[in-house]
């Protein structure tokens, strides 16, 4: 069982189950809810939840033990999160979970498109395919046939 959550496929997976939860108690959440103020929700239960379990854990790090740098990328990074955030509940209410996330997952395509152009990280020509067939399944499943 320890291997099993030292290993980053696990916790991928992991990642992939709660997000598709994500979607569907979103979508049965903002029925009457402006999507904003059910975002401001989910952000201060996300907050209340990661403060708990950093306390729980004993993982609280100090601040001033985090590089400038990180601060900068780690600040970015949580604009980019909310934006997304925003963007994401606002598509869930104003359309199907089923054609909605999907989409949402065009992050992944352009994760890989950024980690080549901006981290240097190279691909090969399966992972290219796999990329190419990901962008079409999201397509695919956004299209109302």
């Amino acid at each position: 069982m320890k291997s099993l959550f030292s290993s980053w496929q696990a916790w991928a997976l992991l990642s992939a189950a709660f997000a598709a939860l994500t979607a569907i108690f979103a979508k049965i959440g903002i029925e009457n809810v402006n999507s904003d103020f059910a975002t401001f929700v989910r952000t201060i239960v996300i907050l209340l939840a990661i403060g708990l379990m950093l306390f729980l854990t004993g993982n609280w790090q100090a601040p001033a033990t985090v590089s400038g740098k990180s601060w900068l990328f780690l600040v970015l990074s949580g604009l980019a999160t909310g934006a997304s955030w925003l963007c994401y509940f606002r598509a869930l209410k104003l359309g199907n979970a089923a054609q909605v996330a999907p989409v949402d997952k065009l992050s992944v395509v352009l994760v890989a498109v950024f980690a080549v152009f901006f981290l240097g990280e190279r691909l090969t020509l399966a992972h290219w395919a796999g990329v190419v067939m990901v962008a079409c399944g999201a397509v695919l499943l956004a299209m109302k046939i």
